[in-house]
């Protein structure tokens, strides 16, 4: 799978040092990283909400996104927290769509 090629599976929710919270759509090899960051206190805290979400034309709208736009952190180059932005139009309503369906936010 190249970079471009993403495949997430799960809603998890992120903790900023300063205590606000997001949410953000992963699979299991990011939220290991994101464990990483908060070991590192790059975040303060990252947990899973949903795991095995549904298959939908959505999350192929979100990782295309989230795959041609970010580079997607690996163990051994976790330097810095990205916080993925959702821009306004099929993106953010495509992410939206996601949490709606799986009852989160």
């Amino acid at each position: 799978m190249n970079q471009h090629e993403v495949q997430f599976d799960l809603i998890e929710e992120v903790t900023r040092n300063d205590g606000t919270k997001y949410y953000e759509i992963s699979n299991i090899e990011q939220n290991g990283i994101a464990e990483l960051a908060a070991d590192r206190g790059l975040i303060k805290n990252v947990r899973i909400l949903k795991l095995n979400i549904a298959r939908t034309k959505a999350l192929k709208i979100y990782e295309d996104y989230i795959g041609k736009t970010y580079e997607l952190p690996t163990l051994t180059n976790l330097k810095k927290w990205v916080e993925w932005q959702k821009p306004k139009g099929k993106v953010l309503d495509a992410f939206e769509l996601i949490l709606k369906t799986n009852h989160i936010g």
